[in-house]
């Protein structure tokens, strides 16, 4: 009876080890998986900020290209209203 009782002491131990084992496994694994993340969400800032960089220098040259034509317009405005201008002083001065 002894050797019984005995063996099933010993198998609940063991049983109990196994699983104390299995938590202690799982618990590392869920930090590793959290960790990875952690490093993850961090390389994906990196990649965002490189890629507003890397954007910038297409943006300054968009704003020149649209400087230009802005200037180009702004001179056509002006020639157009001093051409107005010189034809409507003609024309004041000389109604026919």
């Amino acid at each position: 009876m002894m050797g019984v009782l005995s063996l099933v002491i010993l198998g609940g131990l063991f049983l109990s080890v196994v699983v104390v084992f299995l938590w202690i496994i799982g618990i590392y694994n869920g930090l590793i998986a959290k960790r990875n993340r952690y490093k993850n969400a961090f390389a994906q800032i990196d990649v965002q900020l490189k890629r507003r960089y890397d954007l910038i220098p297409n943006l300054v040259e968009t704003v020149k290209g649209y400087l230009k034509h802005e200037r180009e317009t702004l001179e056509a405005v002006i020639n157009a209203r001093n051409q107005a201008l010189g034809a409507a002083g003609k024309a004041a001065a000389d109604p026919e």
